[in-house]
């Protein structure tokens, strides 16, 4: 049998390819890697993760946690790899990104129905192929899906800085995770800030020179006098700041659920910093997304305590991402309506996030297989997780379609109303396992 192509190496496109493998079908994974790299790649790995570390929560009673749960049942190849690779977070699923990315590669490279091609693809493969190349699709390739497609829909997000551990001082910091909630001293390091601090902060960081963006066409993009459209989940600090005094209080510098043991109470404003290692060498500014010039990141973060002669080893960048109109687009199993056996995976159909990326890999990379066996498709039930991500991508009925992440919010309500939030995303994630389990015929594996 011919290849199937998926084309793209990040976390959904990996997920397709070993899905197909695994129905037994040969595949042909090709990346641009290491040839050529988007302005938001460095690793010449597969699955690099770009923004952050976080696959967000852990626990199944969570949104995220819901959805990484329902993907282990399905049979991901990633979250195992995820769970292998933690770091500590508290309640969030952190990985060593490098030790990530290796044993995702080392997973595909050895399967022996996957053959990795390292070559930029330009045009649309012919025969049946799944494509997941991501919201920084070469320009060539991007142009020949906005042709197929009748156009696509652009943002910008924002990645982090990272800071290496031994240039933090930690005598003006402490470790803790909000409400305890992590094990021992605490996963995070936290950079308290008293009210004077903070209104320091942000009035350099309100005045801080922006980097322009650069290699698009502003007009045709959104970026006009008041700088680019950005996307509302991964907003640079600097934007949400401009919002008001205390939008980034209220916001990733919120204080609540921790305590400056120096004082004894709450801090006014808090910095967290997350581990991006097992060695706990790195650290990235949690919710510092940011275009400012890399000589301002350094400035206006260093007036941050504990972060005065912080390294940086890496700089927050902001990126073009293109994303497509799937509502008119996509059929629920991902497949373009206009060509049945082409399929569309990760953030370019409009979902939004890593574990949401791989989930669409996952169901894009199953349903070419059932449908080149003459199977129907595999549409989850709306209650779980997976089923409603892939329904609002395709079923989306609103005017302004934007990327959407994991949530409860798009799960069908209870038929009781429970007030207590905990104990109502208790029941939905009871609820969206249970639905599974019966669409899997009453196990917890994979459908073939």
């Amino acid at each position: 049998m011919e290849k199937i192509t998926v084309v793209g190496g990040g976390l959904a496109g990996c997920e397709a390819a070993w899905q197909l493998a695994g129905q037994g079908l040969p595949v042909r994974l090709m990346d641009m890697k290491p040839g050529r790299f988007s302005p938001a790649h460095k690793s010449p790995l597969l699955a690099e993760l770009v923004c952050s570390n976080s696959l967000k929560a852990a626990r199944v009673e969570s949104a995220a946690g819901l959805l990484k749960e329902e993907m282990r049942r399905l049979g991901s190849l990633l979250v195992p790899i995820a769970q292998q690779t933690a770091v500590p977070a508290g309640g969030a699923l952190a990985v060593d990104r490098e030790a990530f990315s290796r044993l995702v590669t080392q997973a595909v490279e050895s399967h022996p129905l996957i053959t990795l091609e390292r070559r930029e693809l330009e045009a649309i493969p012919a025969g049946p192929a799944v494509i997941a190349t991501g919201p920084l699709t070469s320009d060539s390739l991007a142009g020949e899906i906005e042709t197929l497609c009748g156009g696509g829909l652009h943002f910008f997000d924002a990645a982090a800085p990272i800071v290496t551990r031994e240039s933090i001082d930690m005598s003006r910091c402490f470790t803790a995770d909000r409400y305890g909630r992590g094990e021992g001293d605490g996963d995070y390091i936290n950079c308290p800030m008293n009210k004077a601090e903070y209104e320091a902060f942000l009035e350099a960081l309100l005045g801080a020179e922006r980097a322009p963006v650069h290699g698009v066409d502003q007009a045709a993009h959104g970026v006009d006098q008041a700088g680019p459209k950005v996307y509302e989940g991964c907003m640079p600090i600097e934007v949400l700041a401009s919002r008001g005094r205390d939008a980034i209080r209220y916001g990733p510098m919120k204080p609540v659920g921790l305590t400056d043991p120096r004082t004894g109470h709450r801090p006014w404003a808090v910095l967290q910093l997350r581990t991006e290692n097992r060695e706990n060498s790195l650290y990235n500014l949690v919710g510092f997304q940011t275009n400012l010039r890399f000589g301002e990141q350094k400035r206006v973060f260093g007036m941050i305590p504990g972060l005065e002669r912080a390294e940086f080893a890496r700089y927050g960048v902001m990126h073009r991402n293109t994303f497509l109109n799937s509502p008119r687009l996509l059929n629920g199993d991902f497949s373009l309506r206009a060509r049945p056996d082409l399929f569309f995976a990760g953030q370019m159909t409009g979902v939004e996030g890593y574990m949401e990326s791989a989930a669409s890999g996952l169901l894009a990379g199953r349903n070419l297989a059932r449908r080149l066996r003459g199977q129907e498709p595999l549409v989850l039930p709306e209650e779980t997780m997976t089923g409603a991500l892939s329904r609002y991508v395709s079923g989306y009925e609103g005017k302004d379609f934007q990327p959407m992440g994991a949530n409860f919010g798009i799960l069908p309500p209870l038929p009781e109303r429970v007030r207590d939030k905990r104990e109502r995303y208790s029941r939905l994630a009871q609820r969206a396992l249970q639905a599974l389990t019966d669409y899997l015929g009453g196990t917890t594996c994979a459908l073939s």
